[in-house]
């Protein structure tokens, strides 16, 4: 017997997101983890942008920099998006429909939506009177703290043992430690 799929009929061309199972027959399950692994990706990659124009920006204010961030990062995302849609448009020809397009911007949001914390961080460390490199090296260690956690969590979750999650943690980190450091250099 055949697994049900996303839609429960047969197969169409699906949505333009640029995921591998767009318009596919993959089981409910299986789509539900490709979907939780865009996500994760889009997250770790958009804490790792965050943080690469936090340590490289040369804004004046905190608000500044913060809509640095925010605008940097929609650039991205704009661009990821992009790019999925014409990919994905090779695939399906000239068939893509308009909801397929509006579906596929709808996705990647969490490249954004993943620097809310440390931007928080950055903020409120602004408000309340650190100085800006202060501010900045606080959103930098929040930002190496999330991105240590998603290490951890990834490991945890596809079943390696303590050492090996630890090992992922560590490797996901030194993104935001390299961060720290390319700060420590620059100013």
């Amino acid at each position: 017997m055949q697994e049900p799929t996303r839609t429960g009929g047969p197969a169409e061309p699906g949505p333009a997101d640029g995921s591998p199972h767009a318009g596919s027959r993959l089981p409910l399950d299986q789509e539900e983890a490709l979907a939780e692994e865009q996500r994760t990706a889009n997250a770790i990659y958009g804490v790792i942008v965050s943080s690469a124009v936090m340590a490289s920006a040369h804004a004046e204010a905190v608000g500044r920099l913060a809509v640095a961030v925010v605008v940097t990062l929609t650039i991205y995302w704009a661009a990821e998006r992009y790019a999925h849609l014409m990919a994905n448009h090779i695939g399906l020809g000239p068939h893509v429909r308009w909801r397929d397009l509006r579906e596929g911007l709808r996705g990647g949001w969490d490249l954004v939506t993943a620097s809310f914390l440390p931007l928080l961080v950055l903020l409120v460390g602004g408000a309340l009177g650190a100085s800006y490199v202060a501010a900045v090296v606080l959103a930098l260690f929040t930002s190496t703290g999330l991105l240590t956690l998603a290490g951890w969590r990834v490991g945890r979750e596809v079943g390696l043992g303590a050492w090996q999650s630890l090992l992922s943690a560590v490797g996901a980190g030194a993104f935001g430690v390299a961060m720290i450091a390319l700060k420590s250099l620059l100013h």
